[in-house]
């Protein structure tokens, strides 16, 4: 599936408060458009699939900037 086509998810609020960034244990941006979990710090987004983040930073997509 494409960014483009990637379903809107709702996020939990409550999972936000305790999920980290596992490089830099700092707090996630929840991005509703692109399904992603996005870490400013270590300018990552990790992708949710299936309504699951994927928190591996192998899996995330490097941010430009």
């Amino acid at each position: 599936m494409t960014e483009a086509s990637a379903p809107l998810i709702d996020v939990d609020p409550r999972l936000l408060e305790v999920l980290v960034c596992p490089v830099t244990r700092g707090p996630l941006e929840y991005d509703r458009a692109k399904g992603e979990l996005i870490s400013r710090a270590a300018k990552l987004a990790y992708p949710i699939r299936d309504g699951v983040p994927i928190m591996l930073p192998e899996e995330a997509r490097e941010l430009e900037g």
